[in-house]
């Protein structure tokens, strides 16, 4: 693009990683996130369009109505609830920019149903697309050199992968690349989770989807860290039993349970309000 694109709204959709799980805590109890870093550099640039507009009256105009956010995502939903929970009120909200990210929850699950999880990513997509100017799409990071026992789900992963490629050929949609960068490999990039980025990589997930839409480099997001100080065997098996205990463990629970860390949880911003408030 030659110009730095100017949205007055975005809505986001999705599950944890749109929700923001496990960046900084904001005052109200929820996560920051990529997606309101992403409106925040928005709503600076509509600012910054209206008090340089020539015209008076078209800078008042633009400051009286504002940039514009709701993020729908909630934490654990498959990409089915994320289409019948969200993307009504998507829709409703007619947001400029949306941002869509889901499937990945149902692909971590044994007997996935992937032609399902693609036909309903697709027709989310093609729903939001004839209403907002641009959507937004991803790639998901490669799991396969972080992760053990990934390779059961690589092959779902790649086929998502390709199916998203695919959506992305549509004029007004652009996806996202995590997958091809080894940075994301880096577990200070992670929450102690592991399957959650830390602030870290929350500020970089943001950069991307800037730079993909248009906006020049605020830094290199595909930079690797710097080299970490070593940690001894002793540490790293305290931490993989702490993991074990207090992150595994309940996501296996609930799991034989049929329960969701997303059961009953509302969105964080269910409406389409100025922002910052």
């Amino acid at each position: 693009m030659n110009e730095t694109p100017l949205f007055r709204s975005m809505v986001a959709l999705g599950d944890s990683f749109t929700e923001g799980m496990c960046d900084q805590l904001l005052p109200d109890g929820h996560y920051r996130g990529w997606a309101d870093r992403v409106a925040e550099r928005l709503a600076a640039e509509l600012a910054d369009a209206a008090d340089a507009a020539d015209a008076a009256d078209a800078a008042d105009a633009a400051d009286a109505a504002g940039f514009r956010y709701a993020n729908l995502a909630v934490r654990g939903k498959l990409i089915g609830q994320i289409a019948d929970e969200q993307g009504d009120a998507a829709v409703a909200l007619d947001g400029e920019l949306v941002t869509l990210a889901g499937g990945l929850n149902d692909v971590m699950r044994p007997g996935c149903d992937l032609a399902h999880v693609e036909r309903t990513l697709g027709a989310l997509a093609e729903r939001l697309g004839r209403r907002a100017r641009r959507v937004v799409l991803f790639y998901s990071v490669d799991p396969s050199r972080r992760m053990r026992g990934s390779a059961r789900i690589m092959p779902q992963i790649l086929r998502l992968q390709r199916f998203v490629g695919e959506l992305g050929e549509r004029d007004n949609v652009t996806v996202v690349d995590l997958f091809h960068v080894p940075a994301f490999d880096d577990p200070r990039m992670w929450a102690e989770d592991r399957l959650h980025f830390s602030a870290e990589g929350h500020r970089r997930v943001a950069e991307a989807v800037l730079q993909s839409l248009g906006f020049p480099p605020a830094f290199d997001w595909r930079e690797p860290l710097p080299p970490a100080p070593a940690v001894s065997r002793a540490v790293r098996l305290r931490a993989d039993l702490r993991w074990l205990r207090i992150h595994v463990w309940p996501w296996v629970l609930r799991r034989l349970t049929g329960r969701s860390s997303g059961d009953g949880r509302p969105a964080k911003r269910p409406t389409l309000d100025r922002f910052p408030a």
